[in-house]
């Protein structure tokens, strides 16, 4: 791994981070229903600041391996559906459409874990962790959007 390309990986890791403070969840999101087992708030950074580091490793490690076509074009798709997904759900108040992103997120993810794997065991491996919290993610976001059917921005406008 060339160190440069994990801090330009690490930089864009952290810029799609940044949508979690400019999009915060707010008065709209603390006033839905939720279920039991949503996480505290503290562990969303922890979380995050952890994957962000293992997506910009594993990307560093992809970006300097033959071969890599595949799991460059997931890394790039899914970090590109990471950012879009905080607006969407947080700041456009759309749980519905968050949920074909973070479905597509899903996908774009195991992609690269899979594509990773096959060039770079290492970076599959690090894109695991990812997976995991992205299948958490999908189910709160599935179980918000089940749990308050009316509190959608799209069905509010509809």
């Amino acid at each position: 791994m060339i160190w440069i390309c994990f801090f330009i990986f690490l930089a864009a890791c952290f810029a799609a981070g940044t949508t979690g403070s400019l999009f915060p969840p707010g008065k709209w999101y603390e006033d839905l229903e939720k279920p039991r087992w949503v996480p505290p708030n503290w562990v969303f950074p922890v979380v995050w600041t952890t994957l962000y580091l293992c997506i910009a490793a594993a990307g560093a490690r992809l970006a300097v391996t033959e071969g890599n076509a595949i799991a460059m074009a997931f890394w790039a798709l899914q970090i590109a559906l990471n950012v879009l997904w905080t607006p969407m759900f947080f700041g456009l108040g759309r749980m519905r459409d968050g949920m074909i992103v973070i479905s597509g997120l899903w996908i774009a993810v195991a992609g690269c874990m899979i594509a990773g794997f096959q060039i770079d065991p290492i970076s599959g491996l690090l894109f695991a962790p990812y997976l995991v919290w992205v299948t958490i993610a999908s189910a709160l976001n599935f179980s918000v959007m089940r749990l308050n059917p009316n509190a959608d921005a799209s069905v509010r406008t509809a």
